[in-house]
């Protein structure tokens, strides 16, 4: 015959259903109904297929709740939180940039991340600030990759002009064709 798992006497019975039922957390929820069953005189292998949790785990959750009592079973992932994301920049110096990027950059090219990167950093006197930041903040004043056309090294105007000539000759030709068909 299968060992029943001992609880430590934090809640009763009818306390850890009343914590199943009223849990608005999915993943604490199944912990509770974990406990509740166990509680119940069921064992941890058929307690963990009910509720659909690995053994091991439902192990660990029930050795937790024993050492620990209802900490335990808090679902730690809600309590990280995000680091703080401090802006860089302020306002003042948001629509320095902004003027800025009106202007072409001091190598006479076009504004990109790592650029707008080394100007923050040189605006805030901090000593390093990653592309991403750079690019981030071109997103923030709503700045598009302005890069020009693609051109051919080995492109000839001349030819250019001479296709798109006789470019606009074949599609009337090509109309008239369809035309006569239909």
């Amino acid at each position: 015959m299968v060992k029943k798992a001992h609880l430590q006497p934090y809640l009763t019975s009818s306390e850890l259903k009343a914590r199943y039922l009223c849990c608005s957390d999915r993943v604490e929820s199944r912990r509770w109904h974990l406990l509740w069953l166990v509680s119940k005189q069921w064992t941890i292998q058929q307690a963990s297929l009910a509720v659909g949790l690995n053994y091991d785990y439902a192990k660990d959750i029930v050795k937790a709740y024993n050492q620990q009592g209802e900490v335990a079973i808090a679902n730690r992932r809600r309590q990280r939180t995000a680091p703080p994301s401090h802006a860089l920049l302020n306002t003042e110096q948001l629509e320095e940039l902004r003027s800025s990027l009106k202007q072409q950059p001091e190598d006479k090219g076009i504004w990109t991340g790592p650029k707008v990167a080394d100007w923050i950093a040189k605006k805030t006197g901090r000593e390093k600030v990653w592309s991403q930041r750079g690019w981030d903040y071109l997103k923030k004043c709503r700045y598009s990759a302005q890069r020009p056309r693609p051109r051919h090294a080995k492109a000839d105007p001349e030819a250019q002009q001479e296709f798109k000539k006789n470019c606009t000759k074949e599609l009337e030709n090509c109309n008239k064709n369809f035309r006569m068909r239909s």
